[in-house]
């Protein structure tokens, strides 16, 4: 449907628990980061968006997937792709890999709002993002 976008991440101590196994929120920050660089990618920036659109865009929900832990120094890729939008909102699928073998998958609902949180209309110059 969309343009795949990809992100890369290496594993730093600060990431890791006592083990040397990437502790479980630190995932969630990798997808945000991802996501982040997709709209970086197309021009915009969430800076942009909320100062020329006075929009926002938000998480509603996260389904994550954790099949296989990432260590202190992996090397990781998070593949990011829009799986379907509707006028106020879309979802990404989001693959993290390590040695292209996926050990995280998460599909992320996400919301376009205006600045009192209420959901408005995908603007226009995110809409490339989308397709």
């Amino acid at each position: 449907m969309s343009k795949q976008f990809i992100h890369k991440v290496k594993v730093y101590y600060e990431d890791t628990d006592a083990g040397g196994v990437v502790y479980y929120s630190n995932y969630l920050k990798y997808l945000e980061r991802a996501r982040t660089e997709a709209i970086n990618s197309i021009g915009l920036s969430n800076k942009k968006l909320l100062e020329k659109n006075g929009v926002l865009i938000i998480v509603k929900s996260c389904k994550i997937n954790y099949i296989k832990p990432a260590q202190l120094e992996d090397h990781l890729e998070i593949n990011s792709k829009v799986k379907s939008t509707t006028k106020t909102s879309f979802t990404m699928s989001q693959v993290i890999k390590n040695k292209k073998k996926i050990i995280t998958e998460a599909e992320v609902h996400l919301v376009v709002v205006n600045k009192k949180g209420k959901p408005t209309m995908i603007p226009n110059a995110l809409s490339q993002l989308l397709k």
